[in-house]
C-alpha cells in the first residue's frame, strides 16, 4: 500500500537511460541492468513511485514526421546541436511493448520486481484516446477509429489522413484536443464503438501485468460528452451512437477487480478532476494550483487549499512537467523555490520531475532521445534537502491543518502573503510558512506552541539554525519578523 501522500518522479526513458549509459560507460545498458545504486539513490530521497515515460514501441511514422517538421528540427539543432536524435513521440504509441533501445520485453517485470523490493511502485503511461497513425489496429479494426469522407479530407485535411485498405481510400481522423491543432502522427480512437473499448480494457489488462499503475494521458478526451462534443456529427454519420456508460468505469472497474492497489493517475483539466476521480481514478491532476502558483498570489493559493480534503487527498501537485515550461524559468528560482515547498507539503499526491531537479531551462521536445545537457547544482541540492525533509512521517501520517495569521500591525497588511499549515502526528509539529510574494512580510502565525523557561528556542530545517522567540509571546502565536522575499521556512518542533 501507498503511503498518505506519496511522493512520484517522472524519468524520460530514453533520456535518463542514455544520460546512464555515458556516466558508467556502458553503451549497451538496458533498463534491468541499471545499476541498483540509481534506483537506491531515489529511494533515498524518498520516491514511492517512479513513472517511466515513454518506454513503449516508438511509431516509425510519427519518427519520420518529427524529423520533417520544421520547428521541432529547428529545435532539435539549437537544444542537442542536430537533428539525428529526433525520434517518434512517446505518445504516439505503435504498440504497448517495450521499446527496444530500451532492452527486451520482459525487463519491464523484472524491473517491476526490483523496485518492489526496495518498496518502490513502477508506473507506465497508458494513452487511451489515440494511437499512432500507423498501428497495426489501424489493418484490424478500421471502424475502431474516427472516421470522415473524401469531401471531409479535403475541406479540412489538417484534420484527417489519407489511408489506403483493400477495399480503396479511407480518411481517418487525427487525434486532437478540441481546444488545440491536429496531433498528425496520431489516428483518432471511436469511444463509441464497443470493439474499441474492449481492445483498450484488454490493453489496460495486458500493461497491469507489467506494471504498478499507470499515469493516463489527456484522460476528459475519451469521456462520453466530450468525445461527442468533438467528434459527435462524425460518428452519427456513420452509425454510432454515444454508449450509456463511460469507458473509465469499465475499465477502471476491470483493472481493480485483478489488483485493488493498481494505481491509476489521470492527467486531466477543464475543471473535470473531481468526475474523474469518482469515476474511480486514485489521482487526478491539479493544475489549478499549478496557474495560481504559478500567476496569482497566496491569497488565491489559499483559497484552493479550503476545497474538501478527500479531492485534495487524491490531487496530483506539481510545479514542472513535461508539458509545461521548466519552473526555474516559468516562476523564476526564488518563486521556484517556494512553489516547490507549498506543493511538497500540503495533502496529495507530489510529483516532481528528473528534469526539474537537474534544474533545465528549456521545455525539451517529446521526440528528443538523447540530450547531455548539465545539472545545475544549486537546483538539485535544494530539491535534496526539501525532499529529505519532507520524508519525514509526519508529512504523511499526520493532520494536516491550514493556520491563520494576522497582522504584526494594524497598519500592515503584508501578511496576507503568508501561506501556512501545520503537520501534527504523535510529539511531532511541523510548522510550514511561505511568504509568496517579492517583498518582505510580516506575520503571526496562529499556532500553540509548548514553552519552558523564558526563551523557547525553535529549529527551522531550510536554514538549519535556531529561531529564540520570547515564550510569552509564542501565547499569541509565532511572530516571525521580515519574512524574505519567496522564503520559507519549516518548523520542527517536538513535544
Amino acid at each position: 500500500m501507498l503511503r498518505a501522500n506519496p511522493h512520484l518522479i517522472e524519468l524520460n526513458a530514453r533520456l535518463w537511460l542514455n544520460e546512464l549509459r555515458r556516466k558508467h560507460s556502458q553503451a549497451d545498458m538496458t533498463i534491468s541492468t541499471v545499476p541498483d545504486e540509481e534506483w537506491e539513490a531515489l529511494k533515498h530521497l524518498g520516491f514511492d513511485m517512479i513513472w517511466l515515460m515513454g518506454v513503449w514501441t516508438p511509431s516509425p511514422e510519427s519518427a519520420r514526421i518529427a524529423r520533417e517538421t520544421p520547428p521541432l528540427r529547428e529545435e532539435a539543432v539549437a537544444i542537442a546541436g542536430s537533428v539525428e536524435r529526433l525520434g517518434a513521440s512517446p505518445y504516439s504509441i505503435y504498440e504497448y511493448k517495450l521499446n527496444p533501445e530500451l532492452g527486451f520485453d520482459w525487463e519491464l517485470k523484472a524491473l517491476r520486481e526490483k523496485l518492489n523490493v526496495m518498496g518502490i511502485k513502477l508506473l507506465l503511461d497508458f494513452v487511451s484516446n489515440h494511437v499512432s497513425r500507423d498501428n497495426p489496429v489501424l489493418g484490424e479494426c478500421l471502424h475502431c477509429f474516427v472516421k470522415g469522407t473524401a469531401e471531409d479530407y479535403r475541406a479540412r485535411p489538417d484534420w484527417f489522413f489519407e489511408l489506403d485498405t483493400p477495399e480503396g481510400k479511407e480518411y481517418v481522423a487525427y487525434a486532437r484536443d478540441p481546444n488545440f491543432p491536429a496531433w498528425t502522427d496520431s489516428a483518432q480512437l471511436n469511444y463509441f464503438h464497443s470493439e474499441t473499448r474492449e481492445r483498450m480494457v484488454k490493453t489496460l489488462l495486458d500493461i497491469a501485468e507489467m506494471c504498478d499503475g499507470v499515469r493516463c494521458d489527456m484522460v476528459m478526451l475519451t469521456l462520453n460528452d466530450i468525445h461527442e462534443g468533438t467528434w459527435g456529427p462524425l460518428l452519427e454519420r456513420s452509425g454510432f451512437r454515444r454508449p450509456e456508460t463511460e469507458f473509465w468505469d469499465t475499465a477502471i472497474k476491470a483493472v481493480k477487480e485483478k489488483n485493488p492497489n493498481f494505481v491509476l493517475l489521470a492527467e486531466v483539466y477543464w475543471g473535470l478532476e473531481w468526475r474523474l476521480q469518482q469515476l474511480g481514478f486514485d489521482y487526478t491532476y491539479d493544475k489549478v494550483i499549478y496557474d495560481r502558483l504559478r500567476s496569482l498570489g497566496a491569497d488565491e493559493v489559499r483559497g484552493h487549499l479550503r476545497a474538501e480534503r478527500l479531492y485534495q487527498k487524491r490531487s496530483v501537485r506539481f510545479i514542472d512537467n513535461h508539458d509545461e515550461d521548466p519552473s526555474v524559468v516559468a516562476f523564476g528560482w526564488p518563486r521556484a523555490q517556494a512553489a516547490a515547498a507549498v506543493i511538497s507539503t500540503i495533502k496529495g499526491l507530489r510529483f516532481y520531475s528528473d528534469a526539474q531537479f537537474k534544474g533545465w531551462r528549456r521545455r525539451v521536445p517529446l521526440q528528443l532521445t538523447d540530450l547531455p545537457l548539465e545539472t545545475d547544482q544549486t537546483v538539485k541540492k535544494f530539491y535534496e534537502k526539501l525532499l529529505k525533509i519532507v520524508d519525514h512521517p509526519a508529512f504523511h501520517g499526520g493532520e494536516w491543518t491550514l493556520l491563520d495569521v494576522k497582522p504584526c500591525s494594524e497598519e500592515d497588511t503584508s501578511f496576507l502573503n503568508i501561506l501556512t499549515w501545520s503537520w501534527a502526528q504523535r510529539r511531532t509539529l511541523k510548522v510550514v510558512v511561505v511568504n509568496y510574494s517579492g517583498a518582505p512580510v510580516c506575520g503571526v502565525v496562529g499556532v500553540q506552541i509548548r514553552t519552558s523557561g523564558e526563551t523557547t528556542a525553535i529549529f527551522e530545517q531550510i536554514s538549519d539554525r535556531f529561531f529564540s522567540f520570547n515564550s510569552d509571546s509564542l501565547k499569541e502565536g509565532l511572530r516571525l519578523e521580515s519574512i524574505p522575499p519567496y522564503g520559507t521556512y519549516i518548523f520542527d518542533i517536538e513535544f
